[in-house]
């Protein structure tokens, strides 16, 4: 037995090491939301749940999906919603995450100056289309995906330039690099602007 005022990631861990999947809900059902303890043992069971089929899979999935729509925290809930997307669980059916149309998406893409075809890479979107539904968490997954991914190659580039004050002279190649590494900065920023869009925007 676990003690009872272990983390509840732990014993939600304890409890999914063994098997016992119904255990590891009642922990995190009878624990208090908590920014980041909570929200990651949440993102375990969608994690465990993904991978289970029929019955089982609805004896996990939901009863977490009842207790994180009556989260108070608007914020967590969103996130708990969006960790569950990556592991392949729905626990959103329009109350957490607002409705988003291609329209939206289009519009969102035009002020942010981001490329709409590159979501469309991972997620199906006829762009002919005005006012079809979107995946709205899968968007989002995929904006900050770019975001992270243009700022870890900025900061590849920048760790591969000399230090001004260090004794290597830096050389014309460099600036150019600089200046890469400026361009990469900015599509993050403007790929994160897109998923605030997304994700607060007025509808």
């Amino acid at each position: 037995m676990t003690k009872k005022g272990a983390r509840v990631t732990d014993a939600v861990n304890f409890f999914q090491r063994r098997g016992e999947m119904r255990s590891a809900v009642r922990v995190v059902r009878q624990r208090e939301p908590e920014r980041f303890r909570w929200r990651y043992a949440i993102a375990g069971l969608t994690g465990a749940a993904g991978k289970l089929r029929g019955l089982d899979r609805m004896r996990v999935e939901e009863p977490v999906r009842e207790v994180v729509l009556d989260v108070g925290d608007t914020e967590l809930r969103r996130e708990i919603v969006i960790d569950a997307r990556k592991n392949g669980v729905d626990f959103d059916r329009g109350e957490v995450l607002p409705y988003r149309s291609i329209g939206d998406l289009r519009r969102y893409s035009f002020l942010t100056r981001i490329e709409l075809t590159r979501v469309g890479q991972h997620i199906p979107l006829d762009l002919s289309s005005f006012f079809t539904p979107v995946d709205t968490a899968a968007t989002v997954i995929i904006g900050r995906h770019y975001e992270v991914a243009h700022r870890r190659k900025a900061h590849e580039i920048w760790l591969s330039i000399p230090d001004p004050d260090g004794p290597e002279e830096q050389q014309s190649h460099h600036r150019l690099m600089a200046d890469h590494a400026d361009r990469e900065i900015d599509a993050a920023q403007r790929w994160a602007a897109f998923t605030k869009a997304v994700l607060e925007a007025p509808q």
